[in-house]
């Protein structure tokens, strides 16, 4: 019932010429930004599965959002490759994050394979001080 009067409404309104409404505005294209880094110290994703950071018109989400004023942090990865490597008399290396709350579970490093070898927790790299005998 109200479907029908809709349309009888509909048809009885005269049309009028799309000349006569109002002009559009003109919306302007956002500015081209340079890319966005990963994080300060690495330019790309480090992970098959990582997400990019997010552009400033990626989505409605980051509409007016001035990403230069969001929190950008150091990568995890490129600063525990600034770490040196630990050297170890013997064979074995154990690793526990650094002790109390913040580390790890003692995890036991072989070290017998040449060149550092690193910590599967922490990321901490190892390596078996070789002596001449």
């Amino acid at each position: 019932m109200l479907r029908r009067a809709v349309f009888s409404v509909a048809r009885r309104t005269p049309a009028r010429s799309l000349s006569s409404a109002t002009p559009a505005v003109l919306v302007e294209a956002p500015e081209a930004t340079p890319a966005t880094l990963q994080a300060p110290n690495a330019p790309a994703t480090w992970s098959t599965n990582q997400q990019p950071r997010p552009g400033p018109a990626s989505s409605p989400r980051f509409e007016q959002t001035v990403m230069e004023l969001q929190p950008n942090p150091l990568s995890a990865m490129a600063l525990v490759s600034d770490v040196p490597v630990n050297m170890v008399d013997g064979r074995k290396a154990v690793c526990d994050g650094g002790g109390g709350p913040l580390g790890h579970p003692k995890i036991y490093i072989n070290l017998d394979l040449p060149g550092p070898r690193p910590c599967g927790g922490s990321g901490l790299r190892f390596e078996q001080i070789h002596h001449h005998h």
